[in-house]
């Protein structure tokens, strides 16, 4: 059986939302959060940041 959520309505959500860098990411998912497009130079830069800021290089563009 289906249990619903708390506050009596009938959305069908995850148990758990995911916002900011709580799961892997990659450089990828970086330069898509900042809102460019994928480029092997971008790609490149964001992999920096990543190996620089760690998890906060997304958290910068993410709730």
């Amino acid at each position: 059986m289906k249990e619903s959520p708390e506050d009596g309505s009938t959305t069908s959500r995850p148990a758990r939302l995911y916002t900011g860098a709580e799961r892997p990411f990659d450089p990828e998912d970086l330069v898509l959060a900042s809102g460019h497009d994928l480029t092997p130079e971008r790609i490149e830069a964001a992999r920096r940041h990543i190996e620089e800021k760690g998890a906060a290089a997304l958290e910068r563009y993410l709730p």
